[in-house]
């Protein structure tokens, strides 16, 4: 009698309990997608072109491919242009929820343009004359790939779509609070580490500029500032910072500047900036390439290097983000 217990003993840990133990461990390394179908779509864009002034009608996925194709190198990791992927259709479905077929103030009849304003977006027709054969043999199938295999996901927090993924080149190290240089306090938009931007062309960076050249950039858009070529060294001072290492604040002359101010004014490439005087010149030193805000694009690279998959690269950049399956 025992040897028969232990015979239907064995048949059912061999049969039922192991298998489904190796189910349950397989499940553990794909992506975590909600089972609730957040929202519903006809998953076709308006999408508006700023050099001819037409309305194109695109299938969601198919401008996708253009954005991912725009807006970050497609010679990065496949997770990470997963990652990009998610993070523009998320932008895209917000678009479209946000103002459905009357389309954008900017341009009625189109929820989104094919600009900076909104995604960069580039046809193939445009890519074949921007890129090389290779470019569209090596890379176009990469990046189609890409985005058939996270079809209709999208990021979601507290079960609604995220209306600002928001995204840049490098962070630098750390990425910002959305309220430090936006305004908005976002939820999902908090500042965290940002390791993994070794390889990223414009980590650090410097530019020089006359401090005449300086002065007068100032005067022009702040007349009453009182600063000059004999008083700029004692006149300049960086009074705060943000978590990401941005200035947030920053006197010149009698004058209280954000560092983003100060970066649009010069074009610098981060408002994360150090500043030296030489002689009759001044030197900006660079940490970061963009607002820094969001996904760090050469972090989320740098990440899925390491072996982190889409999800988890979004998860990091998008504190307490989902990843929905829309309808």
């Amino acid at each position: 009698m025992k040897n028969v217990f232990v015979l239907i003993f064995s048949v059912f840990i061999t049969t039922i309990l192991i298998p489904v133990l190796l189910i349950q461990r397989c499940s553990v390394i794909e992506p975590k997608i909600e089972k609730q179908q957040i929202v519903e779509s006809n998953k076709v864009v308006h999408v508006y072109m700023h050099e001819t002034g037409e309305i194109k009608t695109l299938d969601l996925e198919e401008y996708i491919k253009g954005v991912v194709a725009g807006e970050m190198p497609a010679a990065f990791e496949m997770e990470a242009l997963k990652a990009q992927a998610v993070a523009a259709r998320s932008y895209a479905v917000s678009r479209m929820r946000a103002y459905g077929k009357n389309g954008h103030p900017s341009h009625p009849g189109a929820e989104l343009c094919d600009s900076v304003h909104c995604q960069v977006w580039l046809s193939k027709e445009r890519l074949r004359e921007l890129k090389s054969k290779n470019w569209m043999k090596n890379y176009w199938p990469k990046i189609e790939k890409a985005v058939e295999e996270t079809k209709g996901l999208i990021m979601t927090y507290d079960n609604k779509p995220v209306d600002q993924p928001l995204f840049h080149s490098t962070s630098g190290g750390r990425t910002e609070n959305s309220e430090d240089v936006f305004a908005a306090w976002v939820p999902y938009l908090r500042s965290v580490e940002s390791p993994y931007e070794q390889e990223a062309p414009h980590l650090t960076d410097q530019q020089d500029i006359s401090i005449a050249t300086f002065v007068s950039k100032i005067k022009k858009k702040y007349p009453d500032c009182n600063i000059n070529a004999s008083n700029i060294k004692s006149s300049l001072k960086i009074l705060e910072r943000s978590d990401g290492g941005r200035i947030l604040k920053m006197q010149v002359g009698n004058k209280i500047l954000t560092g983003r101010e100060i970066r649009e004014l010069l074009g610098l490439r981060s408002a994360n900036f150090k500043v030296a005087i030489y002689g009759e010149k001044m030197r900006f030193t660079t940490n970061g390439y963009g607002h820094g805000v969001g996904m760090s694009q050469w972090g989320a690279n740098g990440m899925a290097k390491k072996g982190y998959t889409f999800d988890e690269i979004l998860k990091h950049y998008y504190v307490g983000v989902e990843i929905s399956k829309m309808k």
